[in-house]
């Protein structure tokens, strides 16, 4: 019963974090580049998630994949209670904390280095990935390790849409929650403490990165002091 669903919220986890790479990264560099009426509003949007209970992100996501909606409907996918779509709650929960790390280790990059590559004839797309992202990746990074962190302790908005069904949606998380709930605690705790590896690890992981990204800025600044 143990690697059920420990391989399961494997999958899950892959799945969201390909989701959460992909659109936290866009919507962070879009964020951080452009400026436009309603910006205000798309990224308090995106970071509900942070503060909404996961009951209430669940249920959005309900909305969003259940009857009557485009995916449903035009596309005709049924997503809920499947593995997939506890992919998708993992992923909803966790982009915030990728699209604020993302647009924050961007910000943070020199513009002067930028505009001088485009004094250079540099494009902007050839710019962001030669100059931008180099300069920002350990910042991006500790955002992704995060957010994978957190997608992959992801239970109420999953149990909403995915429920906890053994062997085919039913996630590390749910599988501790039944576990408590029948009384196993020795499984629990085994549970338990390969959950709380991992979320160190990444953590740990997060922090290494932050530390090297202090480093190297430090060496900048005493290298800028010398001028």
């Amino acid at each position: 019963m143990l690697w059920e669903p420990s391989i399961l919220s494997l999958q899950v986890t892959l799945v969201a974090s390909v989701l959460i790479l992909v659109f936290g990264l866009s919507f962070g560099i879009f964020l951080a580049r452009k400026q436009f009426p309603g910006q205000i509003f798309i990224s308090t949007l995106l970071n509900l998630p942070l503060v909404l209970p996961p009951s209430v992100v669940g249920y959005f996501l309900l909305l969003a994949l259940g009857r009557g909606s485009p995916i449903k409907e035009w596309l005709g996918i049924n997503l809920l209670f499947t593995w997939q779509a506890g992919a998708i709650a993992s992923a909803v929960v966790a982009l915030p904390l990728m699209v604020e790390s993302t647009r924050a280790a961007i910000g943070s990059v020199n513009s002067e280095l930028e505009a001088a590559a485009r004094t250079l004839g540099s494009k902007e797309a050839e710019i962001l990935w030669r100059i931008t992202l180099p300069l920002a990746y350990r910042g991006i990074l500790a955002g992704f390790g995060l957010s994978v962190a957190r997608g992959l302790g992801e239970f109420g908005a999953t149990l909403m849409v995915a429920g906890s069904i053994p062997g085919r949606t039913q996630t590390l998380p749910l599988a501790i929650y039944d576990a408590v709930q029948s009384q196993n605690y020795g499984l629990a705790n085994v549970m338990v403490l390969l959950m709380t590896t991992i979320a160190f690890t990444l953590l740990w992981w997060v922090r290494l990165l932050e530390r090297q990204k202090e480093k190297g800025k430090g060496k900048i600044d005493a290298v800028d002091s010398r001028y």
